[in-house]
C-alpha cells in the first residue's frame, strides 16, 4: 500500500500512522483501513456497560476526506443497533455534518471512544439517528455477535479481545477520553434550550430566563423591581407633539421685532435668504432630443444618397440611347 499513495501527503502520513497505532485491537475498539484504500477504515466498538447496548459489539465504516485531518471524515454503522441508522452517514460533532466542531488534534481513536460516549445518548431526531426502546437495543446487542463484515471478513465474536474486569487503559485511551468528554460537551451545550409546554406564554418566558440570586439585598431589590412596576401599571402614551412651522418672513419679523424695534436690515436679510433659496429646476431630456437631431441628419443623408442614385441612373440611360 505504501508505493500507492504519495508518502508526502500528510493526509497519508497520518493515516499511516494510525494505522500503526491501532493495529492491535483492544477490549473496547479496533480499526484498521482497507487492504486497497487507505481512506476507508473499518471499525469494531463494543457497547457502553450499563446501557442498552452492553454485550454488543457494532462495525461500521470510516469514509476519510484527502484533506483530513483538517476536515473530518464520515461514519457509517453497518451493524443494526437501535441508535444510529444502518448504511447512512450519521450527524455527530465529530463527523462530516458538522465541519465547523472539528478539530485537526482529533484522531480515529477519539472518533471510536466518542461513538461509544454518544451511544447511550437521545436521537433527538439527528441525520442518522433512532430511538428505539430499551428492549429492541437490548435484543439488538445480543444479535450484534453473530454480525460478519462482507468486505474486510470480520466477525463480531473476535474483532475486540474479551472484556476483563481489571482493565488498565492506556496513555492514548486517557488522552483520547478526555477529547471524547470535550466532544460531548460541545453536543450537549450546541443542543438550543427548549421551553416548557406547560404553563402560560408568559410562565415560559420566566422560565427561560436566569433566576436571579433573593439572599442578597441587591438580589431582594432586583426582584422588588418589576413587582413594583407591574404594579404601577402600563404608561400612557404620550400625545404627539405638532411640526414644528417653518419660519416665514413675518414670523422672522414678530421674533425680531421686540430686540430690535423699527429695524430694516433684520427683515431685509431674511427676504433675502428666502429669495435666495433656488427653485427646484426640471430635468431636460436632452438625450431625447440629441437622438431627434441625429435620427433626422441620417433621413436627409439617406434620402440625398438616393436621390443621387436615382440621378445617375436615369443619365446612364440617356448616355445609353444617344
Amino acid at each position: 500500500m505504501e508505493n500507492k499513495y504519495n508518502l508526502k501527503s500528510p493526509a497519508v502520513k497520518r493515516l499511516m500512522k494510525e494505522a500503526a497505532e491501532l493495529r492491535d485491537p483492544t477490549e473496547h475498539y479496533h480499526a484498521q483501513p482497507l487492504d486497497d484504500n487507505l481512506f476507508e477504515w473499518h471499525f469494531s466498538v463494543r457497547g457502553p456497560p450499563d446501557s442498552d447496548f452492553d454485550g454488543g459489539v457494532y462495525h461500521g465504516r470510516i469514509i476519510l476526506p484527502p484533506e483530513y485531518p483538517m476536515k473530518p471524515p464520515s461514519i457509517i454503522l453497518l451493524t443494526p443497533n437501535g441508535r444510529f441508522e444502518v448504511g447512512k452517514k450519521i450527524c455527530l460533532s465529530i463527523s462530516g455534518h458538522h465541519p465547523e466542531t472539528w478539530q485537526p488534534s482529533w484522531s480515529i481513536r477519539t472518533a471510536l471512544i466518542a461513538i461509544i460516549g454518544f451511544m447511550p445518548t437521545k436521537g433527538e431526531g439527528a441525520i442518522g439517528s433512532l430511538d428505539y426502546t430499551p428492549e429492541e437495543r437490548k435484543a439488538l446487542a445480543k444479535k450484534s455477535q453473530d454480525f460478519c463484515c462482507e468486505s474486510c471478513s470480520c466477525s463480531m465474536r473476535t474483532a475486540l479481545l474479551p472484556p476483563t474486569a481489571n482493565s488498565n487503559p492506556s496513555a492514548e485511551d486517557h488522552k483520547a477520553q478526555e477529547l471524547a468528554q470535550q466532544i460531548n460537551f460541545k453536543a450537549e451545550s450546541s443542543s438550543p434550550p427548549q421551553a416548557s409546554a406547560s404553563g402560560p406564554a408568559g410562565g415560559e418566558e420566566l422560565s427561560a430566563l436566569p433566576q436571579q440570586d433573593t439572599s442578597s439585598p441587591a438580589g431582594q431589590e432586583a426582584a422588588e423591581t418589576p413587582q413594583a412596576e407591574q404594579a404601577e401599571g402600563p404608561e400612557e402614551p404620550e400625545e404627539p407633539q405638532p411640526p414644528a412651522p417653518v419660519d416665514s418672513i413675518d414670523s422672522v419679523r414678530q421674533r425680531r421685532s421686540p430686540q430690535q424695534p423699527g429695524s430694516r436690515d433684520s427683515i431685509q436679510v431674511a427676504a433675502s435668504r428666502v429669495a435666495s433659496v433656488p427653485a427646484p429646476r426640471q430635468p431636460l431630456d436632452q438625450s431625447h432630443a440629441g437622438s431627434a437631431v441625429l435620427i433626422l441628419v441620417l433621413t436627409l443623408a439617406l434620402a440625398a444618397l438616393i436621390f443621387r442614385r436615382i440621378y445617375l441612373a436615369n443619365e446612364y440611360n440617356f448616355n445609353y440611347e444617344l
